[in-house]
């Protein structure tokens, strides 16, 4: 086997049986040209050894005599989801040249693993050079022994198979955080009700949008930009009851149970996060003004709808999705509230939207440049400029005006 790329995360080996005689290229080729735009531009193979997501592909003539049988190698850089669907897309591999042939994906290997694993062998054999053995700190024991036990009682919840507490079923209050890191080091301090979202770069977990519709959530984020971004995205689609946030700069992984109780202590309601959010932009904003830049920060207004369309309120309610109405107040199209950005910049001459989520500053302009006249929403978000002719109100305003 030749030379992989150094970056690679994992090495997909496959067996390919073929009805005649092939040479190396023969079957590069044939992984090029019979796996293009099965999975679209994204996962073409072509595309993705250009990026340095696939690495060289090495391929090992086992037999060759009136039929061929080689190994295939293809180091990936991709994730483990990824590179299992790269894996499963080169089985459909069928003929080599004019020979007909089957590829078999016989393992997947995690290198990382296999370098962890060489590390480890060659510390056991430092450490016999080491002519004094240094008792390690008490405490350092105790960390270690409490992330051990922590690892072992984490579980995959859901399709996504997310990282989560052994109580996050069970319990009324569930806590989300970002990534797997985060929840062992809750579980370590005794918080066994977490689930991570493992990534928001595909949307929030389904999963997690479910739990919050049925439980009381808190939403515990780094104390950093990437934290707020992770934030944001939530807040969208899932129903957050409270929020809390590590330290400035500081990550969830890297609390100590005290800033951890400390953190979920000072926990806020997510009317009191937006209200300081809206009162940071208004601060920003003068301070701009001040600097000769005019930023207005307006209020939302009330807006008025037919009798029937309020009473449709209550049905949208934790459904997540939003509503596009014409001028007759018909509906024209329904979508999840995740997706109303890009149906908004398909749809023609909509003039309301009522959604099951929080109004933002790109929906609204958004909607502004659609001529839409009337938003109405579970939540209003910090909006830094609000058309003149755009109506926004949330679903207690309709109901209550």
């Amino acid at each position: 086997m030749g030379a992989i790329t150094l970056a690679a995360k994992y090495m997909i080996v496959a067996q390919i049986e073929i009805g005649g005689n092939a040479d190396r290229s023969d079957i590069v080729g044939a992984l090029f040209s019979q796996t293009e735009g099965i999975l679209g531009r994204e996962m073409d193979l072509r595309d993705l050894q250009l990026t340095g997501r696939i690495g060289r592909i090495e391929v090992d003539i086992v037999k060759k005599d009136e039929r061929t049988i080689a190994k295939i190698y293809v180091p990936s850089n991709l994730d483990r989801y990824e590179t299992a669907l790269v894996a499963a897309m080169l089985e459909a591999v069928e003929r080599v040249g004019p020979y007909p042939a089957k590829l078999s994906v016989l393992e997947i290997r995690d290198l990382r693993e296999e370098k962890r694993k060489r590390v480890l062998e060659r510390a056991r054999q430092l450490v016999k050079l080491i002519e004094q053995e240094v008792l390690p700190d008490t405490k350092e024991i105790l960390e270690q022994l409490k992330e051990e036990v922590a690892e072992k009682e984490i579980i995959e919840y859901g399709p996504e198979r997310l990282p989560a507490g052994p109580e996050v079923d069970k319990a009324d209050t569930v806590i989300i955080v970002e990534g797997r890191a985060d929840v062992v080091n809750l579980v370590k301090h005794g918080f066994r009700n977490v689930i991570a979202l493992e990534g928001i770069s595909k949307g929030v977990p389904k999963t997690v949008i479910e739990l919050s519709k049925r439980k009381t959530t808190i939403a515990f984020v780094d104390g950093d930009r990437g934290g707020e971004m992770v934030l944001s995205e939530l807040l969208k689609v899932a129903h957050v009851d409270y929020i809390a946030k590590a330290p400035p700069g500081k990550e969830v992984e890297q609390l100590t149970g005290k800033e951890i109780n400390k953190a979920l202590k000072n926990k806020v309601s997510v009317n009191e996060y937006l209200a300081q959010q809206k009162r940071d932009s208004k601060e920003a904003a003068e301070t701009r003004h001040e600097e000769g830049v005019v930023v207005e920060v307006q209020t939302p207004q009330s807006a008025s709808v037919p009798a029937e369309v309020a009473k449709s309120i209550d049905e949208l309610r934790g459904t997540l999705e939003a509503v596009l109405y014409d001028e007759e107040w018909r509906e024209m199209a329904r979508v999840p509230v995740r997706d109303l950005p890009d149906m908004l910049q398909k749809i023609e001459r909509a003039h309301a939207i009522l959604m099951d989520g929080i109004v933002t500053q790109r929906i609204v302009e958004l909607s502004a440049g659609k001529g839409i006249k009337k938003i109405i929403a579970a939540r209003v978000g910090p909006l830094t400029k609000l058309p003149e002719d755009l109506e926004i109100a949330t679903f207690e305003q309709v109901a209550h005006g």
